[in-house]
């Protein structure tokens, strides 16, 4: 047991009681570290994964507003669709009246023309015979020789109103 006395043999135990002793502690400290970045990185996945099922209902949420927006404009559309029809019905029926109005007062413009022109000619013609009156009367004319010049007066009115 002369080994007990050598200073090479302490030194070996108390390495290994050191690297024991040492080891343990080192062992439980990474043990420990890896227990906490195992459940830093567990938490980390829960986090992802919760924001993960929270960007997927966004996106839901998002997609559904979407088509809801969607529905919404083509609503509109229809709707303006058919209030543009409904405008250029009215624009059209509106732009027929105003044209028929303007035919009538056209129409009633023309008829109005045709009396005055029917009162000008009458009055000419009053005026030609009363003219050829004076005439037959100043000149001491005989009945037959009257009959003729009125006669021929109407002839020439009717030549000139035609």
């Amino acid at each position: 047991m002369e080994f007990l006395h050598e200073p090479e043999f302490w030194v070996a135990v108390a390495f290994v009681i050191f690297v024991g002793l040492a080891g343990k502690k080192i062992y439980d400290a990474i043990g420990k570290m890896l227990d906490e970045r195992g459940a830093k990185i567990r938490a980390e996945l829960e986090e992802a994964e919760r924001l993960r099922a929270e960007a997927e209902k966004l996106l839901a949420d998002y997609q559904r507003k979407q088509r809801e927006a969607l529905r919404d404009a083509e609503a509109i559309l229809g709707a303006a669709r058919e209030e543009a029809a409904r405008l250029r019905k009215e624009a059209e029926a509106s732009l027929e009246a105003h044209l028929k109005r303007r035919e009538r007062a056209a129409v009633e413009q023309i008829v109005q023309a045709e009396a005055h022109a029917v009162a000008a000619v009458r009055n000419q013609a009053i005026e030609l015979a009363i003219g050829a009156a004076k005439l037959a009367l100043a000149e001491g004319l005989d009945a037959t020789r009257a009959g003729a010049l009125i006669d021929q007066s109407l002839v020439d009115l009717e030549k000139r109103l035609h």
